[in-house]
């Protein structure tokens, strides 16, 4: 098969890798098109391994593709069925092997390139409002850098949840076009007082900045509130922080991944997430947003443009 491979820090490769090996559970996937994510260009980089497993240099963390062969023990799959799903690396080759109880079906005429868009953002979406947030109708829901993948899914399911969702962005285009997707209210960070924009206290954060956000976010949270953190985009120290409000306030700081999970915590999750969110695709509450579709081939592009930070959505690259 054909891969995009990284043999050095820094470098993509287009690279023919032996076609992936099934065990008993296991189904193979024709990868149609694959999301590019954050975890992507770190582990270019050399900053983030894949875990224990899965390909070392084959990034890739969710596909949308076709099953083209079966273990012996697979009963929930047939050849040629339309499926999706995330995995801990590979997704950036025409196959991959994955574990018949991770994988999703395609919603009904929708598209490989949209539906390699639903599995990371929208499960990390889920997992961040709901399992890990707990919230309940009603809350408000501040979600930084709501023009991303993860971004755009919250403010959608947020409408679906009953939610409040307040969305920051440096950019006032990203904020207008979350608010057709459901954002209540956009503040813009690039305001020195942004945070006394976002009104009255929340009860959850859902955080991709890290460091920097951190101490703003303690302040915003109200008592008994949940700060949910996906991402360190500036740093993952923040010295000199005041702990004082998280014990007064009795605050919860949670942190969440999706890669480092164990194959049992994902198969609940996903079970999960197709019987209360997949529902939510077919009826149109809800729809994966694509900033762009890129070709395999051309993996390069892709990358320099998820860097610019000027995409909104996902991008897409596909065989």
């Amino acid at each position: 098969m054909l891969a995009i491979t990284h043999p050095a820090p820094g470098v993509l490769e287009l690279a023919t890798r032996p076609d992936p090996t099934i065990g008993d559970r296991q189904i193979l996937v024709a990868v149609r098109a694959a999301g590019l994510n954050r975890a992507d260009l770190l582990q270019r980089a050399g900053k983030y391994p894949a875990p224990p497993g899965w390909p070392v240099d084959i990034p890739g963390l969710e596909y949308a593709g076709d099953v083209q062969a079966m273990g012996s023990a697979v009963t929930r799959w047939h050849i040629g069925d339309r499926v999706m799903g995330l995995v801990g690396g590979g997704a950036h080759a025409e196959l991959v092997a994955v574990d018949e109880r991770e994988a999703m079906p395609i919603p009904p005429g929708m598209r490989f390139a949209d539906a390699a868009a639903i599995p990371e953002a929208f499960l990390t979406a889920w997992d961040a409002m709901v399992l890990r947030g707990r919230t309940v109708a009603g809350d408000r829901l501040l979600m930084h850098a709501i023009g991303s993948g993860v971004g755009t899914a919250v403010a959608q399911l947020g409408r679906a949840l009953q939610l409040s969702v307040i969305g920051t962005s440096r950019t006032a285009e990203k904020l207008e076009r979350c608010r057709v997707l459901g954002m209540m209210h956009g503040v813009l960070t690039t305001s020195p007082d942004w945070p006394a924009r976002v009104g009255d206290p929340v009860q959850v954060i859902i955080d991709t900045l890290g460091a920097q956000a951190l101490e703003h976010n303690i302040g915003l949270l109200s008592p008994r509130g949940r700060l949910v953190v996906l991402g360190t985009m500036t740093g993952g120290r923040a010295p000199g922080i005041d702990l004082s409000a998280v014990l007064r306030n009795r605050l919860e700081i949670i942190g969440t991944a999706m890669r480092v999970r164990s194959l049992d915590e994902r198969i609940d999750l996903v079970a999960r997430f197709v019987r209360d969110v997949l529902p939510m695709f077919g009826d149109g509450r809800v729809t994966p947003i694509v900033d762009r579709v890129v070709p395999m081939r051309e993996i390069a592009d892709a990358h320099r443009a998820l860097e610019s930070n000027a995409t909104f959505g996902k991008v897409i690259v596909e065989w």
